[in-house]
């Protein structure tokens, strides 16, 4: 009855409990939206901290780091055509499934997801975890993230249409809500980028507490517009399975890639989970600017998707991470066999495990 005992501990590491939060989020707009009055001063507050996430990501943006870096263009490479090339074609041939099993509005949220840039957190810690090259986490996760500025609007005008915002209006919106804010964070990087590190703990709330708030105003409103009417339970099933399945086949994708390729085991693990993980923090601010008082059900395939990588990914690198290494080790399978326990590096000491 061991397995009873600790099934608590288990449930807790494998539920993100910044998930449940947005999930909760969700449950708190559908039953007391934000109307009215209210809704004008929800909706200029989630402006406001959308300007404040982008902002604080330049702050925190290592330049030096991001530079070193480029060494490794190969690695960074196969990460950005996973990401922007992979997933958007995975993304177009489920648009079959429309309006079968998929709503418009739930298949243009599953194009967003496809086009959103890789995360940085959850890559590094989960690159530490099992193991891998987590400064070359850090700079993949780092130009994904600048790339995305610019390549997630741009692709999600050309797959998604007229969804999209993608007017005049809708690129100054990008360029002051997103592009200022981050470039002022780097300008002013040098003076505050002591502080923003001694406070990184709670700067990290900050961050997670701004991107509830641009949920809670989707879904609001989302509301006024019967959003949920479309939403059944075929569609949420399928919209699941889905998720799951590109997840499967990015990963399954980026290690084959890897191996042919002959990148080693560090690199390899890298690739893995840096060309397969989305970001809900750089994702959920972008959805908001671009769809405007449509992003209630564009979002939702983003957290479903977010909440799987976490739950898989997790698993895959506690499995590497008790490989032993050796200098001919073989290309780490998505699904490894048992080995020996090995210390872990200072990396992974140094890192931690974040997820976001």
């Amino acid at each position: 009855m061991t397995w009873l005992k600790s099934w608590p501990g288990r449930l807790r590491r494998a539920v993100d409990l910044y998930v449940v939060a947005l999930l909760g989020t969700v449950v708190l707009a559908a039953l007391l939206p934000a109307t009215g009055r209210a809704a004008t001063v929800v909706g200029s507050g989630a402006d406001a901290a959308i300007g404040l996430l982008f902002f604080l990501y330049g702050a925190r943006l290592s330049t030096r780091e991001a530079l070193d870096g480029l060494r490794q263009w190969k690695l960074h490479l196969v990460v950005g055509a996973s990401t922007f090339v992979l997933f958007p074609v995975l993304g177009l041939a489920v648009g079959s499934l429309v309006p079968y099993l998929l709503s418009e509005q739930l298949y243009a949220g599953l194009l967003f997801l496809c086009v959103v840039p890789s995360t940085v957190q959850s890559s590094i810690a989960l690159t530490s975890t099992a193991r891998g090259n987590v400064p070359a986490a850090i700079c993949a996760g780092t130009y994904s993230s600048l790339a995305g500025m610019v390549a997630t609007p741009l692709l999600a005008a050309w797959l998604i249409g007229s969804s999209v915002s993608f007017s005049l209006h809708g690129l100054l919106a990008i360029v002051t809500e997103l592009l200022l804010p981050f470039l002022a964070g780097q300008l002013l990087r040098r003076w505050i980028g002591g502080f923003i590190g001694r406070h990184k703990k709670r700067i990290g709330l900050l961050d997670r507490f701004s991107i509830l708030l641009v949920v809670y105003t989707a879904f609001s409103k989302g509301m006024e517009e019967g959003i949920w009417r479309q939403m059944t339970p075929v569609r949420l099933l399928a919209l699941l399975v889905l998720a799951a399945s590109l997840l499967a086949v990015a990963l399954a994708t980026t290690s084959f890639a890897a191996r042919k390729l002959g990148f080693g085991r560090e690199d390899r693990i890298t690739i893995v989970f840096c060309g397969s993980n989305k970001s809900l923090a750089t994702g959920l601010p972008m959805a908001a600017v671009l769809f405007g008082s449509s992003a209630g059900l564009v979002i939702l395939p983003l957290m479903l998707f977010h909440q799987l990588q976490l739950m898989v990914c997790a698993v895959i690198a506690g499995r590497w991470s008790r490989e032993p290494v050796t200098a001919s080790a073989a290309p780490p399978p998505l699904v490894p066999v048992r080995g020996t326990a090995h210390q872990p590096s200072n990396r992974r000491q140094k890192f931690g495990h974040v997820t976001k």
